[in-house]
């Protein structure tokens, strides 16, 4: 067995100690240096001829660092002779970027896709992207997990009497469908439409919210923008109360002023994926490095890591698991 090596970027080393500690290995150092022209340099720490590398770094702000971070910490492990090497991004903030809808613009998930690869990259393992369908967007190899069972554990036990599970959009209607499943209770969605990164319009709530208390549902929460959105369209259906349940836990810009003291808003619940804020510590974290550690020992044995999703997403898991 090639030998496991784990370097980490910049952005969220809690993350990567987290992992590693899971695995029962250290987490191996990198120099990370800026220049005078502002230009990054990366040094990797250890010995990776011949091994297993793993490098864990979600994009998050400063986005474009966390980006260029990864992209030479894949050259170097790459001239260093890597046996294979593995981008462990946790978020991958360009999923957004899928489709051509507008004239003339870019594509940055696939563009992003290609440059990770081209540097270095012979597989991702990745968490909850926005669209789906970015996962073919890579001509490696990619391991796409799911937090709905982290997510979902976290509400087993209590009493749901009168909760329904709703999405912010019907995009994300499916999944939110399968989390309601996994609750036993049941599902609402949102008809939304996008006006700009700030402002969202919600035309319709598909789904009885009336008297009942919410889980907000949502892959991931940046500006806060949908989910006042949301929120303030369910109330005025009658729904009395909502958690917020969500895998990236961005919260940019506005996002902790709007949703930390939001009347409507009883707790807010995500995971680690990402760097909690500073300034919001009552914040509800659920741990996903576990699982990026048991994903990451079944790529280094060759084992199956769609089994570690049966009975909790059929999108993620093994084929017998949707039948």
């Amino acid at each position: 067995m090639r030998e496991i090596v784990v370097f980490s970027g910049s952005v969220h080393p809690e993350l990567s100690a987290d992992i590693c500690r899971a695995l029962g290995v250290e987490l191996s150092a990198v120099h990370i240096s800026r220049f005078s022209n502002d230009c990054l340099q990366v040094q990797l720490q250890a010995n990776c001829r011949q091994r297993d590398v793993y490098i864990v770094q979600p994009f998050v702000p400063p986005t474009q660092d966390a980006l260029m971070e990864m992209l030479l910490m894949l050259d170097a492990a790459r001239g260093a002779s890597a046996a294979q090497i593995t981008a462990v991004i946790p978020h991958y903030a360009y999923a957004r970027s899928d489709k051509k809808d507008a004239s003339r613009i870019s594509i940055g998930g696939r563009l992003v896709a290609d440059l990770l690869v081209t540097a270095g990259a012979d597989r991702v393992l990745t968490m909850t992207l926005h669209s789906p369908q970015v996962h073919g967007f890579f001509s490696v190899p990619v391991d796409h997990l799911t937090a709905l069972g982290v997510l979902s554990d976290y509400f087993q036990g209590r009493d749901l009497t009168n909760t329904v599970v709703v999405s912010p959009d019907l995009g994300n209607a499916k999944t939110a469908s399968q989390f309601a499943r996994l609750l036993g209770i049941p599902v609402a969605a949102g008809s939304k439409r996008r006006l700009s990164d700030d402002k969202v319009v919600i035309d319709a709530i598909v789904g009885d919210v009336a008297g009942k208390k919410a889980i907000v549902l949502d892959d991931e929460i940046a500006n806060g923008g949908s989910i006042v959105e949301l929120l303030d369209r369910i109330e005025q259906m009658g729904c009395t109360e909502a958690v917020l349940a969500t895998t990236h836990g961005l919260f940019t810009g506005k996002a902790v002023a709007r949703l930390r003291d939001h009347h409507m808003v009883r707790e807010v619940v995500t995971t680690d994926s990402v760097p909690r804020p500073a300034d919001w510590p009552e914040l509800n974290v659920r741990s996903v490095a576990g699982l990026f550690a048991e994903a990451i020992r079944r790529v280094h044995n060759g084992e199956s890591v769609s089994s570690l999703f049966d009975g909790v997403d059929p999108a993620h898991g093994s084929p017998r698991s949707s039948q």
